[in-house]
């Protein structure tokens, strides 16, 4: 059985749009560890449709260990809207009466590693929800940064997850796992 397994950079005020612009400064070896070994457990990359447009316009003509699995990895497309995708290894997310989480609720009962979601907030947080996600993985950077978008935003739903795991790294960036309930 796979596990759906979601990550994200957040800031301390719950930001976790445009991480690149500020968590970088607390990136060390640990870090890296940790983020490469979950992505060493993922057999299929599972974006959303922002997400999958961003990354196709830049990933396929970069080069290294991150971008080799990034264009190499086979990649999943959650999207309601787009017909087609064209990057290399991408395939749309085949939907169950246009419904996502029942899709990858299948999914999840066939052999292989783990579908990872990178970035994709606005599918993280329908997937946390809906209980689809096995661990919520949230890599916390000491900084507040004031304005953004945030994983979980006020639309008054409740979902209780359990704290399974936690890390602190020398720059003071904090490994939260959390599963469902």
């Amino acid at each position: 059985m796979r596990k759906i397994v979601a990550g994200l950079h957040m800031s301390l005020d719950g930001v976790i749009e445009s991480p690149e612009k500020w968590s970088f400064d607390f990136y060390c070896d640990e870090v890296g560890q940790s983020i490469k070994s979950r992505r060493d457990a993922t057999g299929t990359l599972l974006l959303g449709r922002r997400t999958y447009e961003e990354f196709a316009a830049i990933w396929p003509g970069q080069n290294g260990e991150i971008a080799d699995f990034m264009n190499n990895t086979p990649k999943l497309v959650a999207s309601t809207t787009l017909t087609s995708v064209d990057w290399s290894g991408a395939t749309l997310l085949p939907l169950l009466d246009g419904d996502v989480a029942a899709a990858l609720t299948a999914l999840k009962q066939e052999p292989g590693d783990n579908i990872t979601i990178t970035g994709s907030a606005t599918l993280v947080r329908s997937l946390v929800h809906a209980g689809v996600v096995d661990e919520l993985h949230l890599m916390v950077c000491p900084i507040v940064v004031g304005s953004g978008k945030r994983l979980f935003d006020d639309d008054g739903k409740r979902t209780p997850l359990r704290l399974a795991a936690s890390e602190t790294f020398p720059t003071g960036v904090v490994h939260l796992t959390y599963q469902p309930v």
